[in-house]
């Protein structure tokens, strides 16, 4: 989002009063931004460069804002400010006049057919009898870089050209010429330069730097002469010396060059409202003459006002409130969109001025008056639909690949999408023009030049940078690579790749070919031609010639591996052979995997297995006889029904947060679905009916929620329930054998307590290592065994070769688990910092 600074002072004088911190923090959220700091200039410059160049900086307060990137109105003070009072009812949103010169014709500027070929649009507008103070000329500028950060992306899209009128004459010219065939004196400099000379003057300046590469490379530069030759501007570079303005410009000539005329129409507009407040006719801007090459003539600024119409319904739907069609019009005049009811239903006509060039959709104008109403105002409900979030197939295969890849012995390395054209080309043996590859238009380094095509060269420059680890190096990675698509509406689309390589004195084929096997075995894919799997000669630049084979599944080719190329080898800085393979692993999510990832099962799997189909309403066992009476009541009744919604307002399950069998018990409970009254029984009951096919896989009930059918006590109504037929006829019997069962429970209990307790213990093996091969290990293990515990007792101990003529200490030791941790036997033994480098537990067993 962008952020906005404004001095404090300054905006609550243009506010007309003043607020706390608190206060005008609670402002902005109310009306849609966000207070992101307050500072000040020698603050920002303190914590950037340090106290010493901050020290002749300004202490005045300043407000940074953060407003919605769409909302280019909101990028200025003058905006924000008028945008505010608006908001408090304290200003009527103003209307913006496009007007015609006082006793003249426009002015002119036309467009020569040369800028085709670098920025072929151009509009243009004029503010007459501005009155310009310190504070609006910065709040001018700033805006312009604002937008040119915005809305222009850097100029590339639009570039904004500011002039004092009253040094130049119309009309003007916008054309495009040779770069040596230009000359002017730049904004700011003392002489005069060639575009040439230009281009290497600024390469060193930090701000225009940025913009040099967007016609550097052109045969021509845009270039605007007046009706005397003299240069106004290089867009979208630098203006002139000779026309800019300053506090004492009355007339400003305002001209946009863009490759997209829309966004140009949207900055020229933003400008001029912005400032015309300033004019002595406030809110009037005069218009200037656009001629095209082809002899078109328009008119600027557009300032166009549109309307559109929507129902008080659809933003009471959409925000969840219950506002009538009057209010609605008026909390959308505060955001300044003009409103008002039709009387047609509920329909708004809804004015959309130039600033709010964000308006795009009904939905952005039902977000305005949910603003406007206040979220915080919105009564807070439960939605009335229930979804339950699922993994992506492809994602749910491509961990299940994960977790056995790693369990067949290989480490999985994770790369950036990004790289250079060398990685998937030259390196590869390759040219760039036969890839399928995305290039990016601007890119910041040489390392991230394309989408990668392939996941080979990103496993090639991990094993590059772990050269010294042990051999062999096994890595994989399954992620997705980027392909030229024609097809797709964004002209590129995603693949999901699985690649492994295999890196030792020698190339392991039979390493890689078998890793093939074992993913075609979890892929329940068969080796053989046609139905299944298999591997064909072929050849490939990127591998050794012979050592190559295609991979193909179900007659359609997947992937492919074999054993690397020596250039590619050593392209990569590699010394030792490699063996790699990289297929698609998207074709095997319409085979059998499918159905070890979702709910759904294959139709023949159906029939096969006789699973119950979606549309089957389940049938309830008939041994399990149906009950409706519940905790909550009898659930034939509406009061029970009520009590049941009431308890599951807030609630997805009857217990925990998953489904189980109390779910089933209280779903069979209900005699029929519920009505629309009862709406979260009604979401519960329609998510246990998806349950059906599974609600013998559900765990059991902890709590009992549906009462018996007959409950015991009333099987017998008649007066002969009184009578203990079976009962004892000598009651002190049955005390006296109470008294001796209680005596004898007693007398276990005594005997037990006198066992002692089984104390769990543990017996670890620690690897400590050494900082090198001078470490004295007779001392190191001293300092080992000098750590004391209560409950540890050290045991044997050996000595075992590394590397490079260093050892390790192995030693074993038996630890009350109760008493003494792993954590706390590393921390006391690597206490002693002189002699011991890291301590590992190599073994740990239960006894």
């Amino acid at each position: 989002m962008p952020t906005v600074g404004v001095k404090r002072d300054l905006l609550f004088k243009a506010l007309g009063r003043t607020y706390t911190d608190e206060e005008f923090d609670e402002l902005c959220f109310e009306f849609g931004l966000e207070l992101d700091e307050i500072t000040s200039e020698k603050e920002i410059i303190s914590r950037e460069q340090g106290d010493c160049k901050a020290s002749g900086a300004s202490d005045i307060i300043l407000y940074k804002i953060d407003v919605p990137a769409n909302r280019y109105d909101l990028l200025c003070l003058e905006g924000l400010v008028r945008g505010l009072q608006v908001f408090k009812n304290k200003l009527e949103a103003p209307r913006y006049r496009r007007v015609k010169p006082v006793g003249g014709e426009p002015q002119r500027l036309i467009i020569t057919k040369e800028t085709a070929a670098v920025r072929p649009h151009a509009v243009a507008a004029v503010l007459r009898n501005i009155t310009f103070t310190q504070e609006r000329y910065d709040s001018f500028i700033e805006l312009q870089e604002k937008l040119h950060q915005n809305i222009c992306r850097k100029r590339s899209l639009v570039a904004i050209g500011t002039h004092d009128l009253d040094t130049i004459s119309g009309p003007f010219t916008y054309t495009a010429k040779p770069p040596g065939d230009i000359c002017f004196k730049p904004l700011n400099q003392t002489k005069e330069y060639t575009a040439t000379q230009l281009m290497s003057l600024y390469k060193t300046d930090s701000h225009l730097r940025h913009y040099l590469h967007i016609i550097e490379n052109e045969p021509v530069y845009p270039i605007i002469y007046d009706s005397n030759g003299i240069v106004l501007s290089m867009p979208p570079i630098i203006n002139g010396d000779h026309s800019k303005i300053t506090l004492n410009t009355k007339n400003i000539f305002i001209e946009c060059t863009a490759t997209d005329v829309t966004k140009a129409k949207i900055v020229l507009d933003m400008m001029v409202t912005m400032f015309s407040e300033y004019c002595s006719q406030p809110f009037t801007v005069e218009e200037a003459e656009v001629v095209y090459p082809d002899g078109k003539t328009c008119i600027y600024p557009e300032l166009a006002y549109r309307k559109e119409k929507l129902t008080s319904e659809f933003i009471n739907r959409k925000v969840g409130i219950n506002e009538s069609t009057e209010k609605i019009a008026q909390l959308l005049t505060r955001m300044c969109l003009r409103s008002q009811a039709t009387g047609v239903g509920g329909e708004i006509e809804v004015e959309i001025p130039p600033t709010r060039s964000d308006v795009i959709h009904a939905c952005d104008i039902m977000e305005d008056a949910a603003i406007a109403y206040g979220f915080n105002n919105i009564t807070r409900t439960t939605p009335r639909t229930y979804t339950i979030a699922n993994q992506f197939p492809i994602n749910k295969l491509t961990e299940l690949l994960r977790q056995d890849l790693a369990g067949a012995g290989f480490t999985e390395a994770l790369n950036f999408a990004l790289c250079s054209q060398e990685d998937i080309a030259n390196k590869l043996r390759k040219n760039i023009s036969e890839t399928e590859a995305v290039h990016i238009s601007n890119p910041k380094t040489v390392e991230f030049q394309v989408v990668r095509t392939t996941l080979l060269p990103g496993l090639l420059k991990t094993i590059a940078a772990n050269r010294k680890m042990p051999l062999p190096l096994k890595l994989f990675e399954i992620s997705d690579v980027v392909l030229k698509d024609e097809k797709k509406d964004v002209g590129a689309r995603n693949s999901r790749r699985f690649c492994a390589v295999y890196y030792n004195k020698s190339p392991g084929f039979e390493v890689i070919h078998g890793l093939l096997d074992r993913t075609m075995q979890l892929l329940e894919v068969k080796s053989a031609r046609g139905e299944g799997y298999h591997i064909q000669a072929a050849e490939d630049s990127t591998f050794f010639p012979g050592r190559c084979a295609e991979i193909f599944v179900h007659g359609k080719r997947v992937g492919c591996l074999g054993v690397l190329h020596p250039d590619v080898i050593n392209r990569f800085e590699l010394t030792m052979p490699c063996s790699a393979l990289e297929m698609d692993i998207e074709p095997f999510l319409g085979h059998t995997a499918e159905t070890l990832l979702t709910h759904d099962v294959p139709m023949q799997e159906v029939i096969r297995h006789k699973f119950p189909m979606q549309n089957e309403s389940w049938q309830a066992p008939a041994s399990c006889p149906k009950s409706t009476k519940t905790v909550f009541g009898d659930m034939s009744t509406p009061a029970g029904l009520k009590a049941l919604n009431d308890f599951l307002a807030d609630k997805s399950y009857m217990e925990g947060f998953a489904a189980s069998q109390a779910d089933m018990a209280v779903f069979d409970a209900i005699p029929s679905a519920p009505s629309l009254t009862f709406c979260h029984l009604l979401r519960w009951y329609k998510h246990m009916k998806s349950f059906q096919r599974e609600r013998a896989n559900l765990p059991s009930t902890k709590s009992q929620f549906v009462l018996p059918a007959v409950p015991p006590a009333s099987m017998h109504n008649s007066s002969d329930d009184d009578i203990d037929l079976f009962g004892s006829d000598d009651e002190a019997e049955s005390a006296e054998a109470a008294r001796i069962k209680e005596q004898r429970l007693s007398e276990y209990a005594a005997k037990k307590s006198k066992k002692p307790a089984l104390i769990a213990k543990s017996s670890i093996l620690l690897d400590v290592k050494p900082w090198d091969d001078e470490t004295d290990m007779a001392k190191l293990e001293e300092c080992v065994r000098s750590v004391s515990m209560d409950g540890l007792l050290w045991g044997q101990s050996k000595l075992v070769p590394v590397g490079y003529g260093i050892k390790k200490l192995q030693i074993g030791c038996v630890v009350e688990d109760e008493k003494v941790g792993t954590d706390l036997l590393e921390e006391a033994i690597t206490a002693f910092e002189e002699y011991v480098q890291s301590v590992d537990v190599a073994a740990f067993n239960k006894i």
